[in-house]
């Protein structure tokens, strides 16, 4: 079923992304000075944003598509994990943003360092959304 295969793909772009992230940018941004880190991360986060909340809203198109025609419930289990990362960015992690967003870089510190670092670590939620989302569909692909 091709809006299967397509919900696996997404879901694996999705998690690979969010992996990167957490494995490869964050350690690396964390090494800058705080006005750096700062700079840094403010568009580093919107332009992680752009790419993965329609990523988001897609897998979960394809995995309740695929649930429809063949009426798996893991497509759909997989589906809802996609979408819970809308609800669980706003509610969980976009206050933090939010906090960020709002410090000039030129006044970075101690403070914006640790908002930055629990970032990390609430993104790492997304991670293993997009992942436990792969697994669901790899499984829901292979019966």
């Amino acid at each position: 079923m091709v809006a299967g295969q397509l919900a696996l793909v997404v879901a694996a772009v999705f998690a690979g992304a969010a992996l990167y992230v957490n494995i490869a940018e964050q350690p690396a941004r964390l090494t800058l000075d705080d006005k750096a880190l700062l700079t840094e991360w403010k568009p580093s986060y919107k332009g992680g944003f752009a790419m993965q909340a329609p990523l988001a809203i897609l897998g979960f198109l394809l995995g309740l598509s695929a649930w429809w025609q063949s009426g798996a419930w893991p497509w759909l289990a997989g589906a809802i994990l996609m979408i819970v990362n809308w609800p669980y960015t706003l509610v969980a992690i976009m206050p933090t943003n939010s906090r960020l967003m709002a410090i000039d870089p030129a006044t970075a510190g101690a403070e914006s360092r640790a908002l930055i670092e629990k970032w990390a670590r609430l993104h790492a939620g997304r991670t293993a959304l997009g992942f436990a989302a792969v697994l669901l569909f790899l499984w829901a692909s292979l019966v």
